[in-house]
């Protein structure tokens, strides 16, 4: 054998093996990049979330679940499997839940696609504004900006000065992202409310003796306070309806109690009823002046498109169904208060 053969042969031996070499570093390089990037974070802990903020840079967010306790591994590594997915420079701001299984690359899909954790805030049918905003304040992790505005303020900034803030939010579960503020919250609620009271009053039955939507929205609050039972709204409406265009009084408890305010303390007295308020329509004609509560769509409905028939009267059943007696004469509802007045006597007379 030459020694230029020699050489060559050498040569190749020298080539083969870095290639070997290379081929395994780059295959423990990839598998250790794939282990990283599909294994379960270590140590993050029960109901964790990760905020990321506006400005914040990939390195940021690392250096903030290493503050938590989170094993989050090298930077170089986070950075590849960015760039690979196409989140580099794409991070969104929000909340992102961290689940015991999560890992590096759902994660990074989290947020390059922007799933943030969504809250969740239900305004209650019949509710009115002081527990409204009561309930608003409490939600976390809303970002509170109302606790020194009042009533009239709060109108003004949702675009509606001196319009009465009763009545004026849909009841419905709004969903909302950490960031948001309760007065997001509130434009969503009135802006629903308007649309809803709308598409009501559109569909309204004919010869309705109401002379707007305004209107048609009082009435649906003092529904929505009445009843609890869907199907016994437009029943209510409708008695209310027909009492409104034969000339009588409402004579609706909901509305008195809401004119005593902070003077009702659970009880209504007969004093109660002839006490004179704007809200007292045992001693006023027709509808109070605003609403008296949040009514929500199926009372707007039902406000609008009331139920035929002759009923005047309606009483609880007295049974702890919620559901009532409808009557067409008054003696027909003094027998059905006086079967009320017994059931309620055996239901709490002591034993």
């Amino acid at each position: 054998m030459s020694a230029s053969s020699g050489c060559k042969r050498v040569v190749i031996v020298f080539f083969v093996v870095s290639a070997l070499l290379a081929g395994s570093a780059a295959y423990w390089l990839y598998d250790r990049y794939t282990r990283f990037a599909d294994a379960p974070l270590a140590g993050i802990g029960e109901n964790a979330t990760l905020v990321v903020e506006r400005g914040d840079s990939l390195r940021r967010v690392l250096a903030r679940l290493r503050d938590d306790g989170v094993e989050a591994g090298r930077d170089l590594e986070w950075q590849a499997l960015s760039r690979q997915m196409g989140a580099d420079g794409r991070i969104q701001v929000g909340e992102y839940a961290l689940d015991p299984g999560t890992t590096p690359r759902s994660l990074l899909a989290n947020m390059r696609d922007g799933r943030v954790i969504r809250h969740r805030f239900t305004l209650v049918e019949g509710w009115n504004i002081r527990e409204l905003r009561a309930a608003l304040a409490k939600a976390t992790p809303l970002v509170q900006t109302l606790a020194d505005v009042d009533d009239a303020a709060l109108m003004e900034k949702l675009g509606r000065p001196g319009v009465h803030p009763e009545g004026r939010f849909l009841p419905e579960t709004y969903v909302y992202t950490r960031g948001d503020t309760d007065l997001d919250l509130l434009r969503r609620a009135s802006a629903g409310l308007d649309r809803a009271l709308a598409a009501a009053w559109e569909a309204r039955a004919p010869e309705l003796p109401l002379k707007d939507a305004e209107e048609a929205l009082v009435l649906a609050s003092i529904v929505e306070k009445e009843t609890g039972i869907a199907e016994e709204r437009p029943q209510i409406a409708g008695v209310f309806v027909r009492r409104l265009k034969l000339g009588m009084r409402l004579q609706t408890d909901p509305t008195v109690i809401y004119g005593m305010g902070s003077a009702y303390a659970g009880n209504i007295r007969r004093s109660d009823l002839t006490t004179d308020t704007p809200y007292n329509t045992y001693t006023r004609d027709g509808l109070p002046p605003t609403p008296i509560a949040m009514a929500g769509a199926d009372a707007l409905r039902a406000a609008t498109q009331p139920a035929p028939g002759d009923a005047l009267f309606f009483v609880s059943v007295g049974d702890g169904s919620g559901r009532h007696v409808f009557s067409r004469t008054l003696d027909d509802h003094n027998s059905a208060v006086r079967e009320y007045v017994r059931r309620y006597r055996e239901q709490f007379a002591p034993r």
